[in-house]
């Protein structure tokens, strides 16, 4: 096979060659290794790579496989980890100068299921400092494959870029207000927002700890699904990681979606977003129909307080999760995340408590919301990707991140689990994305109905254009 054969194939069909002993791990993995080598240099995706431990790593599930021994669907897969995941092996500086030379005495939990699991890890992703909006000053940022003058996404940018340029056959991000989501969209990728708590997030630096989750970024539904049915589950060292327990994602991931109920509010979904994102939509809606799905008109509960307040309540939390190096270090942050700090450091704990309360009355709608439908359909951005030029002028204006912050944040308040997957491509030939979005503990309806729309559309298999 070529080697973009090779660097785009699927974790289940990578899996399969193993297991016929057609294809060895140390083989992809030095693929893999190469291709990191030719491309990363000015792609950025990678904080650091463990070219040396992922090898050894590879060799070692070689034996295994040639003795029979199977660990399961990510078995020999080379990934890679955002660089705010804990590893006791490499250093974790969450985006940071600060934390640059941090290496962990422990692995964070889902490093370890991972690798136990039978995952290669190439090396630690870049991403925005402290998971913010930013990268620091001093780092270079990760450049988007599809092309380097677009925006890339915030903050797992770094996970972003290696999967979809082949760097890594899916990856680990976070999302706090749309992190996984927005590079996800940004790169043409399929991304897993779990329900809050699924996934442990033992050893993983917050950004605001009741926002944060954490999940599997990669090129199909089936693949995220794989990755995610590694990282789910309770964890003792986690009390806030829910005790439900974690089915097999992938066993009945091509059931499909006949009788399926999706809500879609159009006006939601479709006032005051771009006329593009609109018809892909809807050609997605009508996909989803084809296939078997019950479209039902909804109306989505009152969500622009509560977009306004994200902001706010992300600053409270980052300033607690900073304490030990802020202020006293102030000088060292770059300037987004220390304004976002300073901001947190403001807010009263009475605005804390309306907050509060606008968040339970939201999530106590969508809960009702659910009662009458399996899913929703929404957008992930209201506009086709901006390129970072646009960014920049965004940045002046705070409605606009309000805005981007739409489809996302809302989710992340009420711990909704969400899979973006991709739609369709721009005239500017930049891919569109949507979500679908399911009631607490429901990714595996999400995981088969992605599953579903990507296997009878093809916009998940387009590649960048890149060597």
């Amino acid at each position: 096979m070529s080697a973009d054969e090779l660097h785009y194939k699927s974790i289940s069909e990578l899996s399969e060659l193993f297991r016929r002993k057609e294809l060895l791990p140390s083989e992809v993995t030095q693929a893999s290794l190469c291709r990191i080598e030719r491309l990363d240099g000015s792609l950025h995706g990678y904080a650091v790579v463990l070219a040396e431990r992922a090898m050894v790593q590879a060799r070692k599930h070689d034996s295994e496989i040639a003795r029979g021994i199977w660990r399961g669907p990510l078995h020999g897969i080379p990934i890679g980890l955002k660089d705010l995941c804990y590893t006791t092996f490499a250093p974790t500086a969450g985006g940071t100068t600060i934390h640059a030379k941090f290496v962990p005495s422990f692995n964070a939990t889902i490093v370890d299921r991972l690798e136990l699991a039978g995952a290669v890890t190439l090396g630690k992703l870049k991403m925005t400092e402290g998971a913010y909006t930013s990268h620091h000053p001093d780092d270079q940022a990760p450049l988007n494959p599809w092309n380097a003058n677009y925006w890339v996404g915030s903050s797992s940018s770094g996970s972003g870029v290696a999967t979809s340029a082949g760097l890594c056959y899916g990856s680990i991000g976070s999302d706090t207000g749309g992190s996984i989501r927005f590079p996800s969209a940004t790169c043409g990728l399929t991304g897993i927002k779990p329900t809050w708590g699924r996934v442990s997030r033992y050893g993983v630096f917050p950004l605001a700890d009741s926002l944060d989750h954490v999940g599997p970024m990669c090129r199909s539904a089936a693949d995220a699904a794989a990755m995610l049915g590694v990282i789910a589950g309770a964890d003792a060292n986690d009390p806030t990681a829910l005790r439900a327990p974690v089915p097999n994602y992938l066993a009945r991931i091509g059931d499909g979606i006949r009788g399926l109920r999706i809500g879609v509010d159009r006006k939601y979904a479709q006032e005051g977003v771009d006329a593009q994102v609109v018809a892909a939509l809807l050609e997605a809606e009508r996909t989803l129909a084809d296939l078997g799905a019950e479209i039902r008109e909804v109306r989505f509960p009152c969500y622009e307080k509560l977009v306004s307040q994200w902001i706010p309540m992300c600053s409270v939390e980052t300033a607690e999760a900073h304490l030990e190096t802020y202020p006293s270090r102030k000088s060292e942050y770059g300037p987004d995340l220390a304004q976002l700090i300073e901001q947190g450091r403001s807010v009263s704990g009475v605005e804390i408590a309306a907050i509060h309360h606008e968040r339970l009355k939201f999530s106590g709608s969508l809960a009702a919301l659910f009662e009458d439908v399996d899913l929703l359909l929404i957008p992930t951005m209201p506009m086709p990707i901006p390129t970072l030029a646009r960014m920049g002028e965004y940045g002046a204006d705070p409605g606009v991140l309000l805005s981007i912050l739409r489809f996302t944040a809302v989710f992340d308040f009420s711990g909704s689990p969400t899979i973006t997957l991709p739609m369709g491509m721009a005239s500017d030939r930049m891919p569109l994305s949507m979500q679908l979005v399911g009631r607490h503990l429901s990714e595996d309806m999400l995981a088969c109905a992605g599953h579903a729309f990507q296997s009878t559309t093809d916009w998940h298999t387009q590649r960048p254009p890149i060597g």
